[in-house]
């Protein structure tokens, strides 16, 4: 009993740090000011080690999220009031926590609900300064806002632990030693800085959608949070911009399938094999408002054109009605705007189903400098084995396992093996 009432503290403290963490971060970090943020990630890392020491002796508090919250202000003042903030800050807030009059109101004013969620975007936007590269503020949003540690971006970003650790060490001493400041873009800049906030939310969503934990495929924990902090730009008239809602309805879409993608053992589902009564149908016509409403405006962004793809699948009835040929038209758009190899990759199953799979595996072999890519050899494995060609079939999946981590996706190519070697 006491392991489980443990595992169950260790779980309820991991989701409120995933999803606590990054708004504590914000709000304490435009207390302090840039050059304060790690004493700010501190603090945070502090209060979340004392709710798993205090909460393993007791019981897990009725609002655990306002427990974190007063605790982490209760040191916040603490801390001001010894005069123990690392670096000297001014900033518009600066001023009333010099009084003992108005420390504690203004420091209570910055964690209600509006305040946090401008501090949020406030953070979002200055992690992505024009001074820092596209990797460094891709990376430090990852990591600061959004809980994902060194390896899943690693993973994001097909790069490697050291690299990612050094990344971020290099871009937080550049923001220490800068007079970085938490303010909103101006009209003019905002375009060009919403957009690497909408790049790093998108990464944040695909590591749940495709997660690189090998147990575990899917982590819908971070899903919602790109989810939350999208929305929270569509939300806001100064962020509100069409493409962020096409964003939004991509994930909503993608977000629809959680149910029906693993079977009750974990296994995977494939999109034909899908039992579309389980997909979230409010999802789905949340997704076809928001792209709706992304219409407005006179760009045709790349997300624009990812969630009318989606929305097609979504929307089908089954998986023989799919209008193949209007998804096909759709990637040849977006591979015109933006070419992607992985995006090529999508076009060319999509050619399996409306020009046959001989020409999808020629359209493959043009993407060979995918060959070390796990998804690229499972596809290959795909269409040669529809195509009646086991034997290469089977060699394309033996190279596809050991591209992947993941033992759901192991265990798929293990059974599509196995059906190989039936049909030999």
């Amino acid at each position: 009993m006491e392991n489980a009432e443990h595992i169950e503290i260790n779980q309820t403290v991991d989701h409120l740090f995933r999803h606590e963490a990054g708004k504590m971060v914000a709000v304490l970090t435009r207390l302090f000011g840039f050059p304060n943020m790690e004493q700010a990630e501190d603090i945070v890392q502090d209060t979340i080690l004392r709710a798993l020491e205090s909460w393993r002796f007791g019981k897990v508090p009725p609002n655990p999220r306002a427990w974190l919250y007063v605790t982490a202000k209760n040191k916040v003042v603490d801390i001001i009031r010894r005069q123990q903030v690392r670096h000297k800050v001014e900033n518009e807030v600066s001023f009333l926590l010099q009084s003992e009059y108005t420390l504690v109101p203004a420091v209570n004013e910055m964690f209600t609900e509006d305040e946090i969620k401008d501090s949020q975007l406030r953070m979002m936007f200055a992690c992505c300064h024009p001074s820092l590269s596209a990797e460094s503020q891709i990376s430090l949003i990852l990591n600061t806002l959004c809980g994902l540690n060194v390896h899943e971006i690693a993973d994001a970003f097909l790069s490697n632990d050291e690299t990612i650790q050094k990344r971020i060490y290099r871009t937080k001493e550049k923001l220490r030693n800068e007079q970085f400041s938490l303010v909103l873009p101006s009209p003019e800049s905002m375009p060009m800085r919403i957009e690497t906030v909408l790049k790093a939310l998108y990464l944040l969503f695909n590591e749940g959608y495709h997660s690189s934990h090998p147990e575990k495929l899917i982590r819908e924990d971070l899903c919602e949070e790109a989810m939350r902090l999208t929305l929270l730009l569509t939300e806001n008239r100064k962020t509100d911009q069409p493409h962020a809602r096409a964003l939004l309805s991509l994930m909503c879409y993608q977000s629809s399938r959680f149910n029906a993608r693993l079977d009750e053992k974990g296994s995977i589902i494939l999109l034909k094999d899908q039992d579309r009564n389980k997909w979230n149908r409010f999802l789905i016509e949340k997704g076809n408002e928001y792209l709706c409403h992304a219409a407005s405006g006179d760009i045709m962004h790349e997300y624009h054109l990812e969630a009318a793809i989606a929305s097609v699948y979504a929307n089908a009835p089954s998986y023989a009605d799919t209008e193949w040929k209007k998804i096909l038209e759709l990637y040849n758009l977006l591979l015109s705007i933006n070419y992607n190899p992985i995006v090529a990759l999508n076009r060319c199953l999509v050619i399996g189903e409306t020009e046959g799979y001989d020409a999808a595996i020629r359209e493959l072999e043009k993407l060979n400098a995918l060959e070390n890519n796990y998804q690229y050899n499972a596809a290959m494995g795909e269409m040669h084995f529809r195509n009646g060609n086991p034997a290469d079939a089977k060699r394309f999946f033996s190279v596809a396992i050991g591209l992947t981590s993941s033992g759901a996706e192991q265990e798929l190519l293990m059974n599509k093996i196995s059906r190989c070697e039936i049909t030999e």
